[in-house]
């Protein structure tokens, strides 16, 4: 099992850097969409590239971000129910979920999305709008984004069997303040400390 954790370890690591790499996306895509946006009002010029790479980096956040949502436990849980199992229980569950649901449909998703990236690859297929982009680099991150969330799900599976063979933490366990909730409470200090501040 200690091989596995370290498998597991350096997954959780590139997925983290991946993760973090894949915030980027949002910002670039919040500053084309504004200059999309000022050069179209002051300059009545409007470009479907841009507005195409919006979706891009958009697909491109969703896509890469799937493996870092399941690896910082981020992605929906129907906790209400959850919550009232044991931690055993719960990761079991998860167990199931991964191996049944999770696995085949990486696997499929990525062998269905792979010929569509290899045919847009092969005839290098544009978008038909004037001016659009190419369109293999959307359709590549189809097998690559559930490859990566694969990949995680091996590392999550780890964790489970780690756990409930009493070699590893409890990865599930909902002790101590999210990072939502960590963010929340340093924004509100700030925001305490500048009023204290302007107040004298």
């Amino acid at each position: 099992m200690s091989l596995l954790l370290r498998i597991s370890r350096l997954i959780d690591a590139i997925g983290d850097l991946i993760g973090k790499g894949a915030m980027w996306l949002i910002l670039a895509a919040t500053v084309i969409s504004a200059g999309n946006a000022i050069v179209r009002k002051v300059f009545n010029v409007s470009s479907n590239g841009l507005l195409e790479i919006q979706w891009y980096l958009f697909a491109a956040v969703f896509m890469l971000g799937g493996g870092y949502a399941f690896l910082r436990n981020a992605h929906v849980r129907i906790d209400f129910i959850s919550s009232k199992f044991s931690p055993r229980t719960r990761n079991w569950i998860d167990v199931a979920g991964i191996i049944v649901f999770l696995f085949p449909m990486c696997y499929m998703m990525a062998t269905l999305g792979w010929p569509l990236f290899e045919r847009a690859w092969n005839t290098g297929e544009m978008s038909s709008n004037a001016g659009g982009l190419i369109r293999w680099p959307v359709y590549g991150l189809i097998p690559l984004g559930f490859t990566l969330l694969f990949i995680q799900g091996v590392s999550e599976l780890i964790k489970r069997f780690a756990f409930i063979t009493g070699q590893g933490p409890d990865v599930l366990s909902h002790t101590g303040p999210s990072e939502a909730e960590l963010l929340a409470e340093q924004i509100a200090a700030d925001e305490k400390a500048r009023r204290a501040g302007a107040a004298t």
